[in-house]
């Protein structure tokens, strides 16, 4: 099993490596640390979502609204937050 560090550590990864107005779908994390069973790695990774989002380095939004990343109903983007880059470690 993948540990919730590292999946906040993947999050800030792929976000780092994109625009800073780009975002991210919580699958991109799963596939690259899970293996054929990525798609059981989607709960844990909207939950390590909702924890960088409670610090401020993370925003889940659906279309244009800002969500909860661990109680959104539906697909669900991360984006950079307000705090982006203020924080050594996921």
């Amino acid at each position: 099993m993948v540990s919730a560090e590292r999946l906040r550590e993947g999050i800030v990864d792929k976000l780092a490596a994109r625009a800073a107005e780009s975002s991210i779908c919580p699958s991109e994390v799963a596939r690259e640390l899970g293996d054929d069973s990525w798609r059981d790695l989607m709960p844990a990774v909207r939950e390590a979502a909702a924890q960088l989002a409670l610090r401020g380095i993370v925003v889940a939004t659906q279309g244009d609204t800002v969500v909860q990343a661990d109680g959104a109903k539906g697909p669900i983007r991360i984006r950079r937050g307000p705090q982006w880059g203020a924080s050594e470690a996921p």
